[in-house]
């Protein structure tokens, strides 16, 4: 039985692939010091879907490749259970990096997977381009391939459509085609994990007008392309001090980039829509994609939470605060707080809705779950700052402090835990992946992320607006003004007499 493994994926990102740091080439992510430690990580996914004993529950046989298992993310989910099925096993990844890779293997693979459920939306847009979605599907499904996208287009004048832009080469366009594919250059954002994936699907999220035609084009290429350069942001790992010192920015940098495509050619088999300015929108939001991407989302998320919060109890633990009235009403708050996120993920299963065949999590619940994290997340970051005051901040420069004996005396003095049995370096210890999750560099861009990886507030408060069962509040409200008269009804009704 064939399973994808770590040793095979580290061996897939050998391909040559453009990737720049600090203004120089990366030669090899997989050895490079900004980025082997997120690549291991990668890696540990697969060797963990690999171990036999978790086969059945990370893995299912692939229908169109005998004797290939591959990660459930790919399962288009026809039932309740298919759908549970499939988030028990994205638990399980996302509890092996805490929630902390918003763009793991299991995230895109749901979003193209969302999509092909829809295949009617392709099928109208034009025979072959749904062919060529569906073949593609099934090939990513069948070598389980790591997918990052990049379906933003870059920030630059906000108040301009994409095709005002300043700039001609800024958004990536359509420059030319021919009989063989079509030549595409500019930018795209935001490139998170491309690093370390096998392949990037490249679309538009955000609407296009008539006109920018240009512009709308859906497809998916190799990281290694000719022509496509990975440009990426500061790498926290490479910042790390060491595994001690920021032990979750020095295995889980997942890293974000600029993808700019300078005349990169892609064949008509890997396009999925093209010049089509509304089936780029409908691509995501008339096909339950959007939906089973940000559904993965919220199953790495509720994970996260749960780490977050055990990292709150922990503090209060170790600097003796957990029983103070205050403190253990606020832990209780968050605790009910992460509680409403787990039980409206259970609710966006249990109420789900059919399309076609297939299940989806039911999109109302899914989008207010987003719009309620958006807001929640920030707001654990600082409650948690909040109790652990200036701990935080009264911690040794790195571990090699405690290689000095008369500082490692001194640590053995001030730092001290209310836990019974630690010692001062496991104080520090904790304190310093308190730090690395609340307060560091690597903290800042995760609280970002949290708030706005699927848009901006009003962008997620409209799709709940879209979402919303509305016909059912208005019908609860029309039997309640049809279940009584008033004045000038009784005055209609003796004119009439």
């Amino acid at each position: 039985m064939s399973v994808k493994d770590g040793a095979a994926h580290i061996k897939s990102l050998q391909d040559g692939r453009e990737v720049y740091l600090n203004g120089k080439p990366i030669e090899d992510v997989t050895t490079h010091p900004a980025f082997k430690n997120a690549v291991a990580s990668a890696a540990r996914l697969y060797d963990f879907q690999a171990d036999a004993k978790n086969h059945e529950i990370m893995t299912y046989e692939s229908p169109t490749s005998k004797g290939t298992r591959v990660n459930r993310s790919w399962l288009k989910a026809e039932s309740y259970e298919d759908l549970v099925s499939r988030r028990k096993a994205m638990s399980l990844w996302a509890e092996q990096h805490y929630g902390f890779m918003g763009r793991s293997p299991d995230h895109v693979a749901s979003a193209i997977t969302g999509q092909v459920i829809g295949m009617d939306v392709f099928e109208t847009h034009g025979a072959k381009f749904a062919r060529a979605y569906a073949d593609y599907h099934q090939y990513a499904r069948d070598n389980d391939l790591f997918l990052t996208y990049v379906i933003i287009n870059p920030q630059a004048n906000r108040s301009k459509a994409w095709g005002e832009q300043n700039g001609e080469d800024l958004t990536l366009k359509i420059v030319d085609e021919d009989t063989t594919g079509v030549t595409v250059r500019g930018a795209k954002m935001l490139g998170t994990s491309s690093i370390m994936a096998n392949e990037v699907f490249v679309a538009n999220l955000q609407p296009l007008r008539p006109g920018e035609e240009n512009f709308a084009i859906s497809f998916a290429v190799p990281m290694a392309t000719r022509g496509m350069k990975v440009i990426s942001r500061k790498s926290y790992e490479a910042a790390a001090v060491s595994e001690f010192d920021n032990p979750i920015s020095y295995h889980f940098d997942e890293n974000d980039a600029l993808l700019y495509f300078d005349d990169v050619k892609v064949p008509w088999d890997r396009i999925f829509v093209y010049r089509d300015t509304d089936v780029c929108r409908a691509q995501f939001h008339d096909t339950p994609g959007h939906v089973y991407q940000n559904y993965q989302s919220q199953v790495r998320l509720v994970v996260k939470l749960k780490f977050m919060l055990g990292v709150a109890r922990r503090i209060t633990e170790t600097i003796g605060t957990i029983g103070i009235p205050s403190v253990a009403e606020k832990l209780g708050w968050m605790a009910s707080e992460v509680s409403a996120v787990e039980g409206l993920l259970y609710g966006m299963e249990s109420s789900g809705v059919q399309r076609g065949r297939y299940f989806a999590p039911r999109p109302s619940l899914l989008y207010g779950a987003q719009i309620y994290t958006q807001d929640l997340y920030p707001k654990l970051v600082e409650q948690i700052r909040e109790l652990a005051g200036g701990s935080l901040i009264m911690l040794p420069s790195s571990e090699e402090d405690f290689d000095n004996p008369d500082l490692a005396e001194v640590m053995e003095k001030t730092q001290i835990s209310s836990r019974d049995g630690e010692t001062a370096l496991d104080r520090v210890k904790f304190l310093k992946l308190a730090w690395d999750i609340l307060g560091s560099e690597f903290a800042g861009r995760h609280t970002q992320y949290e708030m706005f990886y699927a848009g901006a507030r009003f962008v997620t408060c409209g799709h709940s607006f879209r979402t919303f069962g509305w016909q059912e509040c208005d019908d609860l409200l029309g039997a309640a003004l049809s279940s009584y008269g008033g004045s000038a009804s009784r005055k209609t009704s003796a004119a009439a007499e």
